[in-house]
């Protein structure tokens, strides 16, 4: 009995060994880390980079898309993943060093302003323009001018008539509807400037270069264009708002675009264009209204692109999109992709068919 005992133990303990043994712990390793957002320096041309294939990307899609480029008369091109450069590429005798204008891609830097000065008590975007300029600045009657507030002007529902052009005499701005009833795409947006610089008492540019252009170090700056006024700079220049504004509106640790404000002004801000923010254009949406038409269009603006991007978008094609589920910024400077001057062009479809070719 004894004997039939010892070898039951022993075969236990064989099995218990031979378990062990085959079936060793395996050590849980450590999670990668996951990758920052990268800022360049302030100044100089240090810019960090990364390659398609660290990206997994498909190297078949790359001459597509630029071909279509430079069909499409493009001057500049750029790709940032965490802000780390996987696109850089000019055509057309434009290099790294050409200014370019930013046409009403412009018009985010102005917002973007307008968040830094109410954040320091300077203006509220809740109260009338003629609060900071006086009135008279249209010659609507002075009861519709005082329904006018600055949110007014980033929403494009100032109920200003778009159809008298881009001059923002007073006797060029006239009403059509009460303000917050009607979304039109105007010029009018600009008295915001006049607005920052009479609340901060500074010149428009002076506030601008002190309080974003050279805290993410950009270059450039502003010029009167017949009715406009526009801001030019060289492609890494507009690469770099772009890489703010994916980032919340801060700068590596230095939130300078505060964060509620950009949050506000990357979403529907009113109840008309589901498509419109404080003057950025948002994708995904269910509708969308665009420039010099009332007919609301169904569906997302750009169908191919990603539904959470948000979008600067000038004339001739000036373009930064943001994509904040792929840690993207996409930026693209030059003339006219096409001749045609519809409103609607199929430019950014057929562009995002092809940078999504690359995924």
């Amino acid at each position: 009995m004894k004997t039939i005992l010892y070898a039951f133990v022993a075969a236990v303990s064989f099995l218990s060994c031979s378990s062990s043994d085959e079936n060793p712990t395996i050590p849980i390793p450590n999670p990668t880390p996951a990758e920052t957002m990268y800022f360049p320096p302030l100044t100089g041309n240090i810019w960090e980079t990364k390659t398609i294939s660290d990206l997994n990307w498909h190297a078949e899609a790359v001459q597509p898309l630029l071909d279509y480029l430079e069909l499409k008369h493009t001057k500049s091109f750029m790709i940032l993943v965490n802000g780390r450069i996987v696109f850089e590429n000019y055509f057309n005798g434009h290099t790294a060093t050409s200014p370019w204008y930013w046409a009403s891609a412009g018009k985010t830097l102005t917002s973007s302003v307008t968040g830094i000065a109410q954040s320091e008590n300077l203006l509220n975007i809740n109260n009338k323009v003629s609060d900071y300029i006086g009135t008279g600045w249209t010659s609507a009657p002075l009861a519709k001018e005082n329904l006018i507030t600055c949110r007014h002007l980033l929403t494009m529902t100032s109920g200003i008539d778009d159809a008298l052009g881009d001059n923002v005499s007073p006797a060029n701005l006239q009403y059509k509807a009460d303000a917050g009833t009607r979304w039109a795409y105007h010029n009018v947006f600009v008295k915001l400037q006049d607005v920052v610089a009479a609340a901060s008492g500074q010149s428009w540019s002076d506030y601008f270069n002190v309080k974003l252009r050279d805290r993410i170090g950009m270059t450039g700056g502003w010029l009167t264009s017949g009715d406009n006024i526009v801001y030019w700079s060289t492609t890494k220049s507009m690469a770099r708002f772009g890489l703010l504004m994916l980032n919340k509106g801060k700068w590596d640790t230095t939130q300078i675009v505060p964060e509620a404000f950009f949050t506000e002004a990357t979403n529907t801000s009113q109840s008309i264009n589901q498509a419109y923010g404080y003057l950025w254009w948002l994708n995904g949406k269910t509708s969308y209204h665009l420039p010099q038409t009332q007919f609301q269009f169904p569906g997302s603006i750009i169908p191919s692109g990603p539904n959470d991007m948000y979008m600067a978008l000038g004339k001739n094609d000036q373009k930064i999109y943001v994509v904040p589920s792929k840690k993207m910024v996409v930026i693209r400077m030059g003339d006219a992709a096409d001749a045609e001057t519809a409103a609607l062009s199929d430019f950014d479809e057929v562009l995002w068919q092809k940078i999504s070719a690359l995924f």
